[in-house]
């Protein structure tokens, strides 16, 4: 075949002109059928009878030609390294805004905490200086474990609300410890907290003491307070996933390892040996230290005091404690009770509505403004959502393993005693001036330093106390000394094991031995001195049965006290036979106590011969007079129980207008 004819069935039909001396070669290809790649070449394409198109030569490979010019290369470099600049920031910065609260804010599910964030002592740290910390590491496996929030949000797969603890984050000597200092020591600090009664005029109540942080290292002299155990190492087992329930604790103190147990716990030694021993850190008591929702109630009581809402509105705690309380289904139905507050006032106090629009519509916009960062009924989340381990009032706290029924093998508790932690709180009613806060002014007697005071002092009562307190009415709420205090007598405190069953039976009150004889009051007495806050069936001490009709004016008729708060003086003897009274250390300006009406106690009588029986008009009717079931030191004053005319087990009618002095006649001790 020619190179016309391979020409001619060309498509198009145009094939460029071989160039010279090339002929002869083309000729030689298309005769053995073979195109220059080496190919088989046919004159028709088979089955459809179209000619092949021609071949093409491979491409050569490509060549980049850099600029010839010095200053055209530099350029290039430079455009090319501040593109990749541009590049490397565009990512740090992506990077960055993930862990910004402006990114975690764009989610709406993130709303109560974001919230709960923007008042807290971190407001101004980003969510990933706590929940990543520092490096790259950290960082990239925080990123791919949260992954899955890709799906997960728009699914609607979260729970409400997001449960807490977070189990993942990081050590605290990583995070917490980057800004706060462990070994640093915190001095006392002046807390003063104001609460108003629900009554029309919102009385006030203050309460003031110290607040003991400490901490510290022992090595200069510190490690105590609140953050003793920074410096002590403290081991526990949590039973449920919020760690509020810990049946075992282990301490490391000056050397020695000890191992407290609950009383009520029921764990096995197998099940101590597989738990997981938690090493006690910052978050264990620092839970909620930026995502707190705080108690509506406790936020009223500020708002009240600090003016924000008027506290001579009349019964403006009660109502906002009643809108605020509440469990709504939605903002919408929480902000129409709240604005009802206005109708309580227009229907009730028309006159104080004219006056003072302004007062109550400024009341009700903070209650709206408290009910928004303590309440998301969207998440389901309200103030008692998330416990918070800080103080033991709301939730459990300290008192997690400061109960009094935690008990090491030898029966001593991990010490549970309010002035670890703080001073006794000092508490003033309306319109009273708080006193001063007590502080320890010596060394503590050996009994105050036992694990088990708190529960223990109201068994070890006497006389020595007057040495350091004033002891009015001890048991007491009514703040007139301090064993009357109502912070401590009067609340009553959910979460503490005072009267766990080992702790009753460890401290049992000693046994008076039973001589007949009506013991001495071994403790101070006042005018407001109530016995039967101790001595009522059932409490602390309890008077015996047959004493159940008798009233608190009677107690001193037979039971003398061995001290009183009042003028200085010398201290009542105490009755024939009955036990020494301890010698007074200490007395207090207030009037000689006189226990109800003073009854004069006449002096023992001696008994006359015996007269017989039949002399007796009243033996006689009865069969025989009744022996005195008593001795008579101290109980010589018959007509004090047995006066026919209303004493607590009279004397029969006809004995009208007998005096003590003829009661032996007839009645005989025994």
């Amino acid at each position: 075949m020619s190179s016309q004819d391979v020409s001619a069935n060309s498509p198009g039909g145009d094939v460029p002109a071989p160039a010279p001396g090339h002929e002869s070669s083309l000729s030689a290809e298309a005769a053995s059928g073979q195109s220059p790649t080496g190919k088989t070449v046919s004159s028709q394409a088979e089955g459809d009878g179209k000619p092949l198109p021609p071949s093409r030569p491979k491409p050569g490979p490509i060549v980049l030609k850099l600029p010839r010019s010095p200053w055209r290369l530099a350029l290039v470099i430079v455009a090319a390294a501040m593109g990749a600049l541009v590049f490397a920031m565009l990512v740090v910065t992506a990077f960055d805004y993930t862990e910004s609260t402006a990114f975690c804010s764009t989610c709406h599910v993130m709303s109560p905490e974001v919230t709960a964030h923007h008042s807290s002592p971190h407001a101004r740290t980003e969510c990933g200086t706590c929940h990543v910390g520092p490096g790259a590491v950290a960082a990239v496996q925080a990123k791919l474990a949260n992954v899955r929030y890709l799906w997960v949000y728009p699914l609607h797969l979260y729970p409400k609300p997001i449960p807490s603890p977070i189990h993942s984050l990081r050590p605290v000597e990583v995070v917490c410890e980057q800004c706060h200092w462990p070994q640093k020591f915190y001095s006392d600090r002046l807390m003063t907290v104001a609460s108003y009664a629900q009554d029309e005029a919102n009385s006030l109540t203050r309460t003031e003491f110290m607040l003991r942080t400490g901490g510290g290292s022992a090595a200069a002299g510190l490690g105590r307070g609140i953050h003793w155990h920074i410096e002590n190492p403290v081991y526990y087992i949590a039973t449920d996933e919020k760690r509020q329930n810990i049946p075992w604790v282990q301490a490391e103190f000056n050397g020695v390892t000890t191992v407290y147990m609950a009383t009520d716990s029921t764990l096995t030694p197998d099940q101590i040996a597989k738990a997981e021993k938690r090493k006690m850190d910052c978050v264990d008591c620092h839970n909620r230290a930026t995502h707190l929702f705080r108690n509506p109630d406790t936020a009223l009581n500020e708002a009240m005091a600090n003016g924000t809402i008027a506290a001579d509105l009349p019964y403006i705690k009660r109502e906002g404690s009643r809108v605020l309380l509440q469990t709504y289904a939605s903002e919408q139905e929480a902000a129409k009770a709240i604005a009802g507050i206005e109708d309580f006032y227009r229907a009730n106090y028309p006159d104080v509505y004219a006056k003072r629009t302004a007062d109550i519509k400024a009341a009700v916009a903070t209650l709206q403004a408290i009910f928004n960062v303590t309440q998301f009924p969207f998440m389901n989340v309200t103030w008692q959502s998330h416990t918070n381990n800080i103080g033991h009032t709301n939730f459990p706290g300290c008192w997690r393993c400061h109960d009094g029924k935690h008990l090491s093998s030898d029966n001593q508790a991990i010490r549970l005693e309010c002035n670890i932690c703080h001073t006794i709180p000092q508490v003033a009613g309306p319109g009273k001036a708080l006193p001063p806060i007590t502080t320890s002014t010596g060394p503590e007697p050996a009994s105050h330093k036992t694990t088990s005071w708190l529960s223990d002092h109201r068994y070890k009562f006497d006389a020595t106390c007057a040495t350091c307190h004033t002891v009015s009415n001890p048991g007491g709420s009514d703040n007139t000394s301090f064993c009357s205090n109502s912070a401590c007598h009067g609340s009553q405190w959910k979460y503490i094991g005072l009267n766990a069953p080992k702790i009753r039976e460890l401290s049992a009150p000693p046994q008076v031995p039973a001589t007949g004889t009506p013991a001495a009051i071994p403790h101070p007495v006042s005018p407001t001195t109530n016995c039967l806050l101790c001595h009522a069936a059932g409490k602390v001490r309890p008077f015996p049965a047959n004493h159940a009709s008798f009233t608190v004016d009677m107690c001193t008729t037979c039971h003398k006290a061995t001290l009183t708060e009042g003028v200085a003086g010398p201290t009542p003897t105490a009755q024939p036979g009955a036990p020494a009274a301890p010698t007074a250390t200490r007395t207090v300006a207030i009037p000689s106590p006189t226990v109800g009406p003073a009854t004069p106690t006449v002096a023992a009588t001696p008994s006359p011969p015996a007269t017989s029986a039949a002399t007796s008009p009243t033996a006689a009717a009865a069969g025989g007079a009744p022996a005195i079931p008593h001795t008579l030191a101290g109980r010589d004053n018959c007509l004090q129980c047995h006066d026919p005319a209303g004493g607590i087990k009279p004397a029969p009618k006809d004995h009208i207008g007998r005096t003590n002095d003829t009661c032996q006649l007839c009645h005989k001790p025994k």
